[in-house]
């Protein structure tokens, strides 16, 4: 588990800004700043150079994961997490993550699978008997929520900008959103469904009788060490979390933003720390999370998604031939992130920033390229 050094005070933190703002990185100690030295220098100049130009604010963390236990070579925290208050951006400060939180969805439910609890061949009227849509219920398996081949549709749109507030557990999304039939034949095509990864949120729910948020905190961020990560709800202030700023096209200015509702969901929302995601990438390659045999089933990918990549079970994977990554991005307005686990070598990067992507997307995209050759 990678330890995070105690947090500055307020204090301290705003008299830090100045250098911070301008490019200069807040680090803990590196362990092994001679590993792939030129390539972190590059990192390091791409950073400060976008932070500089304020098109990037966030925290970048690249590890080496060594018989399960995650060696830091560059942690750096760039930029400002509230404008308003001057407070910068540190290696511990929580970031929204956006879809990223699919990743724990898949891995819950892939823990039921393993406790024989769900079958990924089962349709979703099995474990949610009173799904309003009988198509779905009948024809949609968990197979198809989790590789986005269900045809269920997506979340956002007028009904979600007009509800939002309203939301407060995921059964009202059902309750929204339940009546659609599939879009498309199921398992017939690629189709990103955030409704999708809701339905498995109520799956998990009513499978395991927890409420979605108490089954991740025990069964995914505890075991694998993930101490600031959650799903708290908007309305309560959180210290260290990041504030999200978007950027109107031909604008220079960052304004506040936010599209989240009461809080996070299955989907997607939630809020972590790249220390994190380190920790969350160490305990699924250690097999701590599920045995060898279901991991391997939740990070292989399944089905094309004419992007470069296949799609497994909540997790991105761009593996060729056993070189490559696998992981998942996370993007909204005020927020982008990336977490990408290179399982053949051990190495892993984590990108997340409080602006409109691609601010995270584009340093990690720089830096799988130097990676892909180590």
């Amino acid at each position: 588990m990678i330890t995070i050094l105690p947090r500055a005070s307020h204090l301290a933190r705003i008299a830090f800004c100045a250098s911070v703002i301008f490019g200069t990185a807040a680090t803990t100690s590196v362990s092994a700043q001679g590993d792939h030295a030129a390539d972190i220098a590059v990192l390091r100049a791409k950073l400060e150079a976008e932070a500089r130009a304020d098109r990037f604010a966030g925290v970048v963390l690249l590890a080496r994961l060594e018989t399960g236990k995650p060696r830091v070579l560059f942690p750096g925290a760039y930029g400002l997490a509230d404008r308003e208050k001057m407070v910068a951006n540190a290696i511990d400060t929580r970031f929204r993550i956006g879809s990223m939180n699919k990743m724990f969805t898949a891995a819950a439910i892939l823990q039921l699978v393993q406790a024989g609890k769900i079958r990924l061949t089962d349709p979703v009227g099995r474990y949610i008997p009173d799904y309003p849509n009988k198509v779905i219920a009948r024809r949609v398996t968990i197979h198809h929520l989790l590789t986005h081949t269900g045809g269920t549709g997506d979340i956002f749109g007028p009904e979600y900008s007009s509800h939002l507030h309203e939301m407060t557990t995921h059964d009202d999304w059902i309750r929204l959103y339940g009546k659609r039939g599939p879009l498309f034949e199921p398992g017939t095509r690629y189709a990103y469904s955030n409704y999708g990864m809701v339905i498995l949120g109520v799956v998990i729910e009513r499978v395991s009788r927890m409420s979605y948020y108490d089954y991740i905190s025990e069964n995914i961020y505890r075991p694998a060490g993930m101490t600031h990560s959650g799903m708290p709800p908007e309305s309560i202030p959180a210290d260290v979390r990041a504030v999200g700023y978007s950027r109107r096209e031909g604008s220079t200015r960052w304004t506040p933003t936010s599209i989240l509702g009461n809080r996070g969901i299955s989907a997607g929302g939630g809020y972590s720390t790249v220390g994190d995601l380190l920790n969350i990438a160490a305990a699924l390659t250690s097999n701590r999370l599920l045995n060898a045999e279901y991991t391997n089933l939740l990070i292989t990918g399944k089905v094309d998604t004419g992007r470069g990549f296949r799609y497994a079970y909540g997790f991105g994977d761009s593996r060729k031939n056993g070189s490559g990554s696998v992981g998942h991005t996370g993007g909204a307005p005020g927020m982008n992130g990336d977490l990408r686990i290179y399982p053949g070598t051990g190495y892993v990067f984590v990108a997340l920033s409080n602006f409109d992507p691609p601010a995270a997307t584009d340093i990690s995209s720089l830096m799988h390229d130097r990676v892909m050759k180590w």
